[in-house]
């Protein structure tokens, strides 16, 4: 059997289902990270009070808090990464048993299509999930580079080269806490794929009510408007 009949198991809207994922999935991540000036997202606030952060860290004595805060930022990054291999071992092994799989699928959703079609659902879930791994190691190895700049830092307020340091830890920072939400994205968008085991009309509202719920947190959150209303 070719790939081209093969793929004909999946209908229009399965396919139209899935573009549907993928643009949400990087459209709301471009506009999460590109947004208006006059309505930024929560993600760019932070960024302000990281840079923030690093200009107080300047004056402050002894450091010791600050270097908890990065050390606790990293063991989420690392507790994410962890629940992301889990994961990815989990739906390799499913996929491992795909006729057992196909079966209970199946039954569960009236259909009878074949293994293949549950095999690619699976793939995709992991490819979501492998993502998701590899931006959470990455911001974990940032905030390790991070919290490096921040020691190297003078202790001397007057000295010239504390302003340009504090600065270059704040915009890793920035960067380590980017890739860490682009893990979540993908988190996120990977639980939604699971929808397609139901069918691309259950995706399709999984998709509708993910993109809800990331720009609800993102532009619309109490949280936000906290964190705006008391920015400097």
């Amino acid at each position: 059997m070719t790939w081209l009949e093969r793929i004909a198991f999946f209908s229009t809207l399965d396919i139209a289902a899935l573009s549907l994922l993928v643009v949400a999935w990087l459209v709301i991540g471009w506009r999460i990270e590109h947004p208006t000036s006059r309505h930024p997202s929560t993600s760019q606030i932070m960024a302000g009070y990281r840079r923030e952060w690093m200009r107080q860290m300047i004056t402050r004595e002894p450091r010791i808090f600050d270097a908890q805060v990065v050390a606790s930022l990293r063991q989420g990054t690392a507790f994410f990464a962890s629940t992301s291999v889990i994961a990815i071992g989990g739906t390799l092994a499913v996929i491992g048993n795909a006729e057992r799989v196909t079966d209970i699928a199946n039954e569960l959703t009236l259909m009878d299509a074949p293994a293949f079609v549950w095999e690619v659902k699976l793939v995709i879930l992991c490819l979501f999930l492998t993502n998701a791994f590899l931006k959470f190691v990455w911001a974990n190895r940032l905030f390790g580079y991070a919290a490096v700049v921040m020691a190297a830092v003078p202790n001397d307020a007057t000295d010239s080269l504390c302003e340009p340091r504090a600065m270059q830890a704040a915009e890793v920072n920035i960067a380590a806490a980017r890739s860490f939400n682009r893990g979540l994205r993908s988190v996120y968008f990977g639980l939604t794929c699971a929808a397609w085991l139901a069918g691309p009309v259950p995706l399709i509202a999984a998709t509708l009510f993910t993109i809800g719920v990331i720009w609800r947190r993102e532009f619309a959150s109490n949280s936000r408007t906290i964190l705006l209303g008391t920015q400097t």
